[in-house]
């Protein structure tokens, strides 16, 4: 007589409370790891994260459904992290123009530390598939401190948000180009972001 094959969540076993969070975490931890290795999202396997863990790929998928769900569960935790980073790097300072400084070096230099998961994060398929809501917030932060140095008189009184745009745009393009030419002779980040916000927010140079 056959019997049906067996749910693989009865062939594991229940998770005590808590384990299940605990791996959950464990395996967006690993995703983690191996996008910045990869810079791909079309690279990575769920097979490959199991392993990592040290789990079946069935456990995987008891916590996201396919690949696209994992890697923007990561992608969604990196962007958190970097908006917490760069609230701390504005928090150094009262000054606008200082603080709208701070904040696009550290979007460059993280993308530095994680070239990888700067990659799948804006420049991978999974661009192209699926929508990312949580980028919206790190977009609108930057337009909120274009407009702090405008309403300080501090920038020349235009749209916030097409500036903002436009600043972003020049940022992205210049920390990719250094990830995808690395053996180009570029000049200092912190030179080019000062020349952006010079050119195209209208701030004030600095002095040196």
């Amino acid at each position: 007589m056959s019997t049906a094959p067996a749910d693989p969540r009865e062939t594991r076993g229940r998770n005590r409370r808590g384990q299940g969070d605990r791996l959950r975490e464990d395996i967006i931890e690993a995703a983690t790891r191996l996008l910045d290795e990869l810079g791909d999202d079309q690279a990575l396997s769920m097979r490959s994260v199991a392993r990592e863990v040290g789990s079946a790929a069935t456990s995987i998928y008891l916590h996201f459904a396919d690949r696209d769900a994992l890697t923007l569960a990561v992608l969604n935790r990196c962007h958190d992290q970097l908006t917490q980073a760069v609230d701390d790097a504005e928090a150094s300072s009262d000054d606008p123009v200082a603080k709208l400084r701070a904040r696009t070096l550290v979007l460059g230099s993280w993308a530095y530390q994680h070239p990888g998961l700067y990659k799948v994060l804006h420049e991978s398929a999974i661009n192209q598939r699926t929508a990312m809501p949580f980028k919206q917030q790190l977009a609108d932060r930057t337009t909120a401190a274009v407009q702090r140095c405008m309403d300080t008189g501090l920038a020349p009184a235009d749209e916030a948000a097409t500036v903002a745009l436009d600043l972003r745009a020049a940022v992205h393009g210049a920390v990719s180009m250094r990830l995808n030419q690395p053996d180009h002779p570029w000049p200092p980040l912190e030179e080019q972001v000062e020349r952006f916000l010079v050119k195209l927010v209208g701030t004030p140079p600095t002095a040196r």
